[in-house]
């Protein structure tokens, strides 16, 4: 099976049936025999005292001996998990979409399961890595297609050029011993399309979407990413996620490639596993 089968059995998570045609690798993920992360030891720092962030970390929620959810879905499908309904305030097209994406649909229409990037704040289930210097910090992604964000820190605004991209464009300051993360130039058009989503449920994003993190280091074996997301195209105020990400000891990020079962025509030849084509990606399929 190719990696692409397996983005696409993840954008339906909804039918257990086909997580039994995952990779082995995929389970792996989960935490399954690999070692825990060390607790207690001091936070590591950089020979200018600053907290250092380098390292290799399991997904969040998917580290051994992490809690599950209320829902027991992974913040890749649903970056919400830990929250209640109403604290995700939804303007009523946001939510009437949301439902349809999820409950109708199934997920089908997952622009991850397309290959298209994950985007900024959205996480796959698989490990990723930070590199850090004093003037940038490098978040490098194992899934989806082996992606990455540039957090710049040498005191540059943000770049007035980007806009509507997937991952944007990220600007850090130190607030003590947190770096506090600001993104701007996401989203697409009004979030009605398939382009990028917030997560494999459907939560949706617009060009109005703004991320702040505030990343923080309490210990060598954890950082905390404290996510809010201000996107007044799709809902009525701000709310805040908090993922907690493992050190995964003696783990290294591996090359993922989405879009090795795309044909001719760039359209992916797994599509069957997703039902149909999402409007706007690839070449839609017009036979009944």
């Amino acid at each position: 099976m190719t990696k692409t089968a397996a983005c696409s059995i993840l954008a339906l998570a909804a039918f257990p049936v086909l997580l039994s045609l995952m990779p082995m690798s995929a389970f792996a993920q989960a935490g399954a025999g690999r070692p825990k992360a060390p607790k207690g030891k001091p936070t590591p720092r950089t020979e200018d005292g600053k907290v250092d962030f380098s390292g290799v970390y399991s997904p969040p929620g998917r580290a051994p001996g992490d809690p599950p959810s209320k829902s027991g879905e992974g913040y890749s499908h649903n970056i919400a998990r830990d929250l209640e309904p109403d604290d995700v305030p939804m303007q009523p097209w946001a939510k009437e979409l949301f439902h349809k994406r999820f409950d109708e649909d199934v997920s089908k229409d997952d622009p991850e399961g397309f290959c298209l990037p994950m985007g900024t704040p959205r996480m796959a289930p698989y490990p990723w890595k930070i590199v850090q210097t004093d003037k940038l910090l490098l978040m490098l992604y194992e899934g989806n297609v082996h992606g990455y964000r540039q957090i710049f820190l040498d005191g540059r605004a943000h770049d007035p050029t980007v806009k509507e991209t997937y991952w944007g464009d990220s600007i850090g300051h130190w607030d003590g011993d947190a770096l506090v993360i600001d993104t701007v130039g996401l989203g697409f058009g009004d979030g009605r399309n398939n382009h990028s989503w917030l997560d494999a449920d459907g939560h949706p994003r617009t060009n109005k979407l703004h991320i702040t993190e505030r990343l923080t280091r309490p210990e060598l074996g954890r950082i905390i990413d404290e996510i809010t997301i201000d996107d007044p195209g799709a809902y009525t105020r701000p709310w805040t996620v908090v993922e907690k990400s493992s050190l995964a000891p003696g783990w290294e990020i591996q090359e993922t490639i989405c879009n090795e079962n795309q044909d001719e025509n760039g359209q992916n030849q797994d599509a069957q596993h997703l039902i149909s084509l999402p409007h706007g990606i690839g070449i839609e399929n017009k036979e009944k």
